[in-house]
């Protein structure tokens, strides 16, 4: 069995026929099905943890470039442009909405430590937009200490290592196979 999946639709190996029917040669997987799901037992905190250092060192060189580029942008469209600093604040959420939600699934950071965001039910790759709220939780959390620390203790808690905002948004960062 492979690092990063479980077995088939019906249980039990891909290609196979589903229970019951053992004369059935080939069949059709169940309606809305996306794939198999991801064995998640493999997370890891502490990757996770040193990645979210990285990426904060990655959060603020994107934060630079953003601000020059509305500085600039301010400067020719003189002061219009400059309404956009609002969004600077929402740079953390931004980076992770384009890199989790892109076609790697990972922030740089992650990559750098072989991880990659996955749909937890599904194994498939997960959107923009869910990435851009799942980093709206985890900032959520990272603000106040007591939901930090519940974010956290969820996380030590369960055997797949996912953590309160991951389990809200069916989300699971597993090891990079």
């Amino acid at each position: 069995m492979a690092n990063s999946w479980q077995g088939g639709p019906y249980g039990g190996s891909y290609g196979g026929p589903p229970p019951g029917n053992p004369y059935q040669q080939g069949f059709a997987p169940a309606p809305g099905w996306g794939g198999p799901p991801v064995l998640v037992a493999h997370g890891s905190l502490s990757r996770r943890f040193i990645a979210y250092l990285l990426d904060i060192v990655f959060i603020f060189g994107f934060s630079c470039l953003l601000w020059l580029a509305i500085s600039l942008l301010g400067v020719i469209t003189f002061g219009v442009g400059w309404v956009l600093y609002a969004i600077l604040p929402a740079s953390g959420i931004l980076y992770s909405a384009i890199t989790v939600g892109g076609p790697r699934q990972s922030t740089i950071g992650m990559r750098m430590l072989g991880l990659r965001a996955v749909r937890a039910t599904t194994g498939g790759p997960v959107d923009w937009i869910t990435a851009g709220v799942h980093a709206l939780l985890f900032y959520l959390a990272l603000s106040t200490f007591l939901l930090w620390l519940l974010d956290i203790g969820i996380g030590v808690l369960r055997s797949d290592r996912r953590m309160g905002h991951d389990l809200v948004i069916d989300l699971a960062v597993v090891r990079d196979a």
